[in-house]
């Protein structure tokens, strides 16, 4: 019996730490197809990541340990986001030209619709974490990382309600009255909404990197674990600033700043502390 929940554990560790590989790869891989396929596959999967997370540590919520049940809590908060965003393996990216966008409208603002919900629950987390992390005597790189993450969300989803929404319905007006180009005030929109998005997005690895100190001097990550989150948002933070005053870099930074790629290490420290909570069952 034991061995066959450490199997669990173990296939739903790996199948969870696969998922943002497997989305992105086939994102760009494959790109946008039929949502009669890419619908039932997710929710598959969807179903799937949900039992990984309980297999691998939600499941403690139905215990009277309070501390480890919040714990378990905070880290799925971590985890939705990606859930959620898994469908985009199928969306593909957002498309190139006004009239593809206008024709994969709805699909558009559901993609945005859906990483809205994913910052939602990325500040859901942060909170959670700031919680515990305070309560065990962590009380300066939790405050700083949950100011950074509280401001940037809002911005977050100011800026994912801009293209999802604004952006769709512009490209709705300018196919249907077949203009060649788009109006001359939609450039300084455009540039005001990257300078955002180059805001929320630094401040969210910033915060990113803030929490892992944090959690670091608790002994809740390993050296090898908070040595990989706190170099790759120390990376992508300094990417994503010389990007904004250098935008014709940007392509580069713009990598670090596609919408789901800040909520990947909150995944993985979510993942990870599920792990954690499952191994003291």
């Amino acid at each position: 019996m034991l061995m066959k929940s450490r199997a669990s554990k173990s296939i739903s560790y790996i199948y969870l730490l696969l998922v943002p590989i497997v989305t992105v790869v086939l994102a760009f891989a494959v790109g946008h197809v039929s949502y009669k396929y890419y619908l039932p596959i997710w929710l598959l999967n969807v179903s799937l990541m949900i039992i990984a997370c309980w297999s691998l540590g939600l499941r403690v919520i139905r215990l009277k340990n309070e501390e480890e049940s919040k714990l378990a809590k905070t880290a799925f908060f971590l985890v939705v986001p990606w859930i959620l965003v898994s469908m985009f393996a199928g969306l593909g990216p957002p498309p190139h030209t006004s009239a593809e966008w206008t024709a994969t409208a709805k699909e558009q603002q559901v993609r945005y619709f859906m990483l809205v919900i994913s910052g939602v629950f990325i500040a859901f987390g942060f909170v959670g974490l700031r919680d515990m992390l305070k309560r065990k005597g962590e009380n300066f790189y939790s405050l700083l990382s949950l100011t950074a993450i509280l401001i940037a969300i809002p911005l977050f989803i100011i800026n994912m309600l801009y293209w999802g929404f604004y952006v769709t319905e512009l490209f709705k007006i300018h196919t249907i009255v077949n203009r060649s180009d788009l109006p001359e005030w939609v450039l300084p929109t455009y540039q005001l909404f990257l300078l955002i998005a180059v805001t929320e997005v630094a401040l969210t690895y910033f915060a990113t990197f803030l929490i892992v100190l944090a959690m670091r001097k608790l002994n809740w990550l390993s050296k090898t674990s908070g040595f990989f989150y706190i170099l790759f948002s120390l990376l992508a933070f300094v990417l994503i600033i010389f990007a904004g005053f250098f935008q014709e870099t940007f392509q580069v930074g713009g990598t670090v700043a596609i919408p789901a790629f800040p909520f990947v290490m909150p995944y993985l420290i979510g993942v990870n502390l599920l792990r954690q909570v499952g191994n003291k069952l």
